[in-house]
C-alpha cells in the first residue's frame, strides 16, 4: 500500500513560511509525463558544494488530493555542485546521454498529480498546484526557466516552459539540450540466414510449436523473420508485422507481435518491410518475438495486407477464432455478431470496453446454483467469449481515442449493442484477448437492440407499484453541501476528505447533478412505494440526505402525488439519530394518497462477525497459519406495513454485505486475496447469516409481504435461495452461515450452521421472466443483485415486474462524479443515475366495490302501442345474435 504522508494545504503554507536552509540548493528543474511509462524528474543543485540527498524524497498529490503519496526516497544518493540528477520510471524508454547522473524510481504520477521534493518531511520545491487540476500535466514536458536559481514551495507557472509530449532532449543538462558523450557507431543489421515464416511460428494451436512447454516458454534459438509492419503499439513497446503473402490457411495466423522492450524507432511505421531476429516467446499466452533494435532492419516498402473480417465458425469459441488471428489486423462487421457486454469504463486495469459473441454474458450464479456443473460450464464459456477493446493511444480522462464523439446524450454505447466497423490488432494480455483499435468509430456503428426509451413500460400498470432503487451513495455531509454527519464520521474534516466517511459527492455541483438524475428517474418510475439503498445515514433532519431527496422530488410533483418518508421510532435509532451504525442506510418513500402506514416501522438487525485473531487455522504441518482478526458489519433492514384498501402489504428493504472485502470464511478457503471458487464473491456465508436473520424475523408477518433491495447476491446464490426455495434434501452442497457472529450485541452463532430449508418466498422476477434477468453488470457479466421476493399472496397479485435498464447497461463515465472524466459533459437525464437498475413491481389491489341492491322494475300496462318487457328482450336477443354471426 502507498505510504501516505499527511501534507495539507495548511502544511504547505507553513512550509512556505519556513526559512530556506541549505536544502533549498536542490530544486526540480524538469518534469516529463509522456507516453506509457515515459516519466522523469530532473533535480538540479544550484549550490557550490555537493549535496547529500539523505532525507530527501519525491512525493505526488494524486488526482487533486491534498494528501501526498511517496514516490522515490533519495537516501544514499548525492548530487554534485551545479549538476543535475535524472530520475526515470523503471520501464521508461528514455535514452539519456552518456555521463548523465541518473537513477530509476517509482515515478507513478500522472497528468493530474503535483510532484514535490521533500527534505525531512518539509516541502522544498513543487511542480503543480495543490490540489492539482485534472489533466494539468498530461502528456507534457515542463522545463524550469534558465533564470530560476532557487526552489519554491508554492508552484509558480511563470517559472516553467511547457514543451511537447515525449520531449526528452533537455534531460541531463540544466539548460538547452544535452550535448555530451559520443556514441559509438553501430553496424546496421545484415539480416543474413534462413527465414522462418510467421505462420510456422504461430502454428495452429494456442502455443507456438517452437517454444518450450516450461519456463522460460521460449524457443531454444533465435529465428529470422520478415514481414510488413501493420501497426505500432508503443504502449506495449513493440509493433506488429504480417506476412506479405500468407499460407492461405484459416487455422494459422499470418501476423505476430514484436516486443522490443522499448518504443520502436520512429522509422518503424505501417507499410515498411522489416527483417528482424529474436527468440519466440509465449508471454502469458501471447505468442511474440522478443526483438532487439540492434537486430532490426528496414528493407523496403509494401502494400498493407487486406483487413480480415472476423468470423466465428460453428463449433469454435470466440477465443478459438481470435487465436487464429493473433497478431493480425481484423475488422468486426455484421457477420461477426459482436455485442457489447461491458460498456466503456474502468475494468481494474484501465478504461476499456468489452464485447462477446452473439449476446452479452450472464453471471453463472444468476442462472444456476453455485457449485453445480452447469454454473461451472457457464463460467468457463464466458471466459472464452470476451474481447476487450483497447487503444495504444493516450487520451485525456473522459475521452475515447477510437470513439471521439463519445458523449452522454447521443454518442453512447449500451450493453447488447452490436458493434460494427471497428478495426484493430489482435493481442493477448491480462488473461484476455484484446483488440487494439486502429481506426475511429461513430455512434452509428453501434447497432441498438435495446436502445434508450422513455418511461418504463410498467409505470402505467397495476393498482400499486413498488420500486427498489440503489441510489449510489447519495451523500450530503460534505461541507460544500451542508448536511449533517453520518454515523461513521469523526468530524467535518472526515466528511470532507476524499477517502473519509463521505462516500458520495464532494461538491455541491456534483451532488445537485446526482440528485437531479435520481429525481428524474423517480418521476418516470411513478412508484407508490420506493425502497432506497445507499442513501447517507445522517438522520432525518431538515438537511438530511433523505429529506433533501424528498424535498427535491416533491417539488417536481403535484401535491396529490407527493411522497413522505418512513422514520423509525427514536428508541430504534442508533445513538438516537441513525438507522444502524453504517455510513449508508436503507429508506422508504411512500405516497400517502395511495398507501397508509399501518403501525410503526420496525428495524431488522443483521448479524455482525467478530472473530478475534487466532480463532481459526488453515494449512497442515509446518504450513499451519492462524487467522487474523475480522470485524464485519452489514446494514440493518427496514420494514413497514402499509394499508391498501382493506389489505395489508409489508415492505422490507435490505442491503446486505458487499462481495468486495473478505470474511473469516474466505481466509479459511485461501480466498482473502482472490475471488472464491464457488463464484459467489467474498462474505457469502455472512450474507447467508443475514438472510437467516431476516427470514426468522418475518415468519409471523400477516398479509402480503415483499422483501426488496440490494442483496448483493445473484439470483441463484445462497442468500437468495435461503430466502426462497432452498431445500437441503435436493441440494448438491451445504449452504452454511458464518461463524463468530453476533446479533444485537449478543452471540448469534459462534459456529456456522447448515441451512436445511428456505423461507419459502418467491422470486417474482424469475416467476415472471425466468432466470436471465439483470439489474447490475460487473466484469462484463449481467445479473440481479436487486430483488423483489414475495410471499404466496403477494406473488398472486403480481401484474408485472421490470428491471428498468437505465444504469447497468450504460457507461459509468456518465455518472455524476467528475473525478476521472475530465471535461466530459454530463447530462441530467436518467441514464447512469446509479450503477444499479431500479426494480419495479406492479401489483393488483383493486378498490372494493360496494354491493348494489337490485331494483324491481315497475310494471306497465301493455296497451299494444309499444313493446312490452318480453318484446324488448326478444329484440335484444335477436340483435345480439345478428352481431355475433
Amino acid at each position: 500500500m502507498d505510504n501516505v504522508k499527511k501534507l495539507s494545504v495548511l502544511a504547505l503554507s507553513i512550509a512556505a513560511a519556513l526559512p530556506m536552509m541549505a536544502s533549498a540548493d536542490v530544486m526540480i528543474s524538469e518534469y516529463v509525463e509522456g507516453s506509457s511509462n515515459n516519466k522523469a524528474i530532473e533535480l538540479y543543485n544550484t549550490g557550490d558544494a555537493s549535496v547529500d540527498l539523505a532525507g530527501y524524497k519525491l512525493v505526488r498529490f494524486k488526482d487533486g488530493a491534498e494528501t501526498s503519496l511517496d514516490l522515490v526516497a533519495l537516501d544514499g544518493q548525492a548530487i554534485a555542485s551545479k549538476s543535475v540528477k535524472v530520475i526515470t520510471h523503471p520501464s521508461a524508454t528514455i535514452t539519456l546521454g552518456a555521463g548523465v547522473d541518473s537513477m530509476t524510481g517509482n515515478l507513478y504520477f500522472n497528468g493530474g498529480d503535483a510532484v514535490a521534493l521533500l527534505k525531512d518531511g518539509v516541502i522544498v520545491d513543487v511542480i503543480g498546484t495543490i490540489p492539482t487540476p485534472d489533466g494539468w500535466g498530461y502528456d507534457k514536458t515542463f522545463q524550469r526557466n534558465d533564470d530560476v536559481t532557487a526552489a519554491k514551495t508554492v508552484f509558480d507557472a511563470a517559472q516553467w516552459t511547457e514543451l511537447a509530449k515525449d520531449t526528452f532532449s533537455g534531460l541531463g543538462v540544466r539548460s538547452g539540450e544535452f550535448v555530451g558523450g559520443e556514441v559509438e557507431p553501430v553496424e546496421p543489421y545484415a539480416c543474413i540466414g534462413d527465414v522462418t515464416a510467421i505462420y510456422d511460428i504461430q502454428g495452429d494451436g494456442q502455443y507456438s510449436p517452437l517454444t518450450s512447454s516450461s519456463y522460460p516458454y521460449e524457443s531454444a534459438d533465435a529465428v529470422i523473420v520478415k514481414g510488413v509492419v501493420t501497426a505500432r503499439l508503443d504502449k506495449k513497446k513493440g509493433f506488429f508485422i504480417q506476412e506479405v503473402v500468407g499460407d492461405g490457411s484459416a487455422a494459422t495466423s499470418d501476423g505476430i507481435f514484436v516486443s522490443l522492450g522499448a518504443v520502436a524507432p520512429a522509422e518503424i511505421v505501417p507499410g515498411k518491410l522489416v527483417c528482424l531476429e529474436g527468440k519466440v516467446k509465449e508471454n502469458y499466452k501471447q505468442t511474440e518475438i522478443v526483438g532487439n533494435p540492434d537486430n532490426l532492419a528496414i528493407t523496403g516498402d509494401a502494400e498493407l495486407p487486406a483487413v480480415v473480417a472476423l468470423v466465428i465458425n460453428d463449433g469454435e469459441t470466440l477465443a478459438d477464432a481470435l487465436e487464429r488471428h493473433e497478431g493480425m489486423k481484423i475488422k468486426l462487421d455484421s457477420g461477426s455478431e459482436m455485442k457489447v457486454t461491458s460498456p466503456y469504463g474502468y475494468d481494474g486495469y484501465g478504461n476499456t470496453m468489452s464485447l462477446s459473441h452473439k449476446a452479452p454474458l450472464f453471471k453463472a450464479t444468476q442462472v444456476h446454483a453455485a457449485g453445480t456443473e452447469e454454473a461451472a460450464a457457464i463460467a468457463s464459456a464466458n471466459a472464452k467469449n470476451k474481447l476487450v477493446i483497447e487503444t495504444g493511444l493516450s487520451a485525456p480522462n473522459g475521452h475515447i481515442a477510437y470513439f471521439p464523439t463519445f458523449n452522454a446524450e447521443t454518442g453512447y454505447m449500451r450493453i447488447g449493442d452490436q458493434l460494427n466497423n471497428i478495426e484493430g490488432m489482435v493481442n493477448y494480455s491480462y488473461n484476455a484477448y484484446r483488440l487494439y483499435a486502429t481506426n475511429e468509430i461513430v455512434a452509428g456503428d453501434f447497432i441498438r437492440e435495446n436502445d434508450r426509451a422513455g418511461a418504463p413500460e410498467i409505470a402505467t400498470k397495476g393498482d400499486i407499484r413498488v420500486a427498489s432503487f440503489n441510489v449510489l451513495n447519495l451523500f450530503t455531509s460534505d461541507s460544500d453541501i451542508g448536511g449533517p454527519l453520518n454515523a461513521t464520521c469523526e468530524d467535518q474534516a472526515d466528511a470532507d476528505a476524499s477517502r473519509g466517511c463521505g462516500r458520495g459527492a464532494h461538491s455541491l455541483d456534483e451532488y445537485l447533478l446526482q440528485r437531479t438524475k435520481i429525481v428524474n428517474a423517480l418521476k418516470e418510475m411513478d412508484a407508490d412505494i420506493v425502497g432506497l439503498m445507499e442513501i447517507e445515514n445522517n438522520g432525518f433532519s431538515e438537511s438530511s440526505s433523505i429529506q433533501y431527496l424528498l424535498n427535491s422530488i416533491n417539488a417536481e410533483l403535484p401535491a396529490i402525488d407527493a411522497y413522505k418518508f418512513i422514520e423509525i421510532a427514536d428508541a430504534d435509532k442508533y445513538q438516537g439519530e441513525f438507522v444502524g451504525s453504517d455510513a449508508i442506510m436503507v429508506g422508504i418513500l411512500y405516497r400517502p394518497n395511495k398507501v397508509k402506514p399501518a403501525g410503526d416501522a420496525f428495524v431488522i438487525a443483521t448479524p455482525e462477525q467478530h472473530a478475534a485473531e487466532g480463532v481459526a487455522t488453515r494449512g497442515e504441518g509446518d504450513d499451519v497459519e492462524t487467522s487474523p482478526s475480522y470485524n464485519k458489519y452489514q446494514r440493518h433492514s427496514l420494514a413497514q406495513t402499509f394499508q391498501i384498501h382493506d389489505e395489508k402489504l409489508t415492505i422490507v428493504v435490505n442491503h446486505l454485505k458487499s462481495k468486495g472485502s473478505g470474511c473469516l470464511e474466505d481466509w479459511l478457503e485461501f480466498s482473502e486475496s482472490k475471488d472464491p471458487a464457488d463464484l459467489q464473491g467474498k462474505c457469502n456465508e455472512f450474507r447467508v447469516s443475514a438472510a437467516k436473520a431476516i427470514g426468522d424475523s418475518l415468519k409471523d408477518v400477516e398479509g402480503d409481504l415483499l422483501v426488496i433491495g440490494d442483496l448483493n447476491a445473484y439470483g441463484m446464490e445462497d442468500p437468495v435461495r435461503v430466502l426462497t426455495d432452498y431445500d437441503a434434501a435436493t441440494s448438491t452442497r451445504d449452504v452454511v452461515t458464518a461463524s463468530w457472529t453476533t446479533l444485537n450485541g449478543e452471540t448469534y452463532e459462534q459456529e456456522g450452521s447448515v441451512i436445511e430449508k428456505g423461507y419459502g418466498l418467491i422470486n417474482l422476477n424469475t416467476q415472471a421472466h425466468g432466470a436471465e434477468t439483470y439489474s447490475y453488470s460487473y466484469g462484463g457479466e449481467l445479473g440481479n443483485l436487486d430483488h423483489a421476493l414475495g410471499n404466496a399472496s403477494a406473488a398472486a397479485r403480481l401484474v408485472d415486474i421490470q428491471d428498468w435498464h437505465i444504469n447497468s447497461v450504460e457507461s459509468g463515465l456518465f455518472e455524476y462524479s467528475g473525478k476521472y472524466t475530465g471535461d466530459l459533459v454530463k447530462s441530467e437525464n436518467v441514464y447512469s443515475s446509479s450503477d444499479h437498475d431500479p426494480v419495479i413491481v406492479a401489483l393488483n389491489y383493486p378498490a372494493p366495490v360496494d354491493p348494489v341492491e337490485p331494483v324491481e322494475p315497475e310494471k306497465e300496462d301493455d296497451d299494444g302501442g309499444s313493446l312490452g318487457f318480453l318484446g324488448l328482450a326478444m329484440l335484444s336477443l335477436f340483435g345480439l345474435r345478428r352481431r355475433i354471426r
